[in-house]
């Protein structure tokens, strides 16, 4: 899986799952919650009021064990 591709490409700007092999999960619901850099995506973890993420994880490219897209409706709707 092009990790970097699917995540930079066209669908970037639709929210989605990233899935660790840890099973981790991180939603990213807007373009602007992940980087991708050469061997890892920085993914925010938590969004202050003015809407700049306040802490990031770092989430390496070899653990990444899918890319989901979801629905926002979806997230917000869980327990």
């Amino acid at each position: 899986m092009d990790v970097r591709a699917r995540v930079s490409g066209s669908s970037r700007s639709s929210p989605f799952r990233l899935v660790m092999s840890s099973g981790k999960e991180y939603e990213v619901r807007h373009p602007e919650m992940a980087w991708v850099l050469r061997n890892d995506i920085l993914v925010s973890t938590d969004i202050i009021h003015d809407g700049m993420p306040a802490e990031f994880d770092i989430c390496p490219l070899l653990h990444v064990a899918s890319i989901e897209p979801f629905r926002l409706q979806d997230s917000q709707s869980a327990p």
